[in-house]
């Protein structure tokens, strides 16, 4: 079977087809896909957090790019600082934008963040959330895996609660 082992990062076209992938999907290290151009293996050798844009490097010396797929997102409009630290606080990926923060759709957050004041409307978009500050891809919560969107509580760390529901502070 034809594999891909490289990626290259925000290649130049021409391609030989594309894979759409939503924002877990483009966490992967080995996965068979298939395009318009066939199906190939993907054997990475570590997880990698791949962009719209990246494409694999087939062993037949062809390339496939990524492209974000459209997923439901929330649109958040309102005091976007302070919105932004409350999704960041919950190590929730995020999209922001000059005017807008762009999440994954979750009923909690949204709850939450109307209580903040926000405006939320759904839609179907490609997400993309900002990278980390240390490098490439996407930073990893408490669960280092591939996924981080379930709730969960934090010890207190140094003796102190940086939780917003803290009846106290150090």
């Amino acid at each position: 079977m034809i594999t891909a082992t490289r990626i290259i990062r925000n290649a130049p076209a021409p391609f030989d087809g594309e894979v759409s992938l939503d924002y877990e999907g483009r966490l992967m290290r080995r996965r068979k896909l298939s395009c318009a151009a066939g199906d190939f293996l993907v054997d990475l050798p570590e997880v990698t957090s791949l962009e719209d844009g990246d494409a694999f490097e087939l062993s037949d010396g062809r390339q496939v790019v990524v492209r974000a797929k459209p997923e439901p997102v929330m649109v958040i409009r309102g005091h976007l600082a302070r919105l932004a630290w409350h999704i960041g606080n919950r190590h929730t990926p995020c999209r922001i934008e000059a005017d807008r923060l762009v999440i994954r759709q979750d009923h909690v957050l949204e709850a939450m963040l109307r209580k903040l004041g926000a405006e939320i409307c759904h839609k179907a978009l490609p997400f993309r959330p900002e990278g980390g500050a240390y490098g490439h891809g996407r930073t990893f919560g408490h669960s280092h895996g591939a996924s981080d969107d379930h709730a969960h509580d934090h010890p207190p760390a140094n003796g102190h609660d940086h939780s917003p529901l803290s009846a106290h502070h150090h």
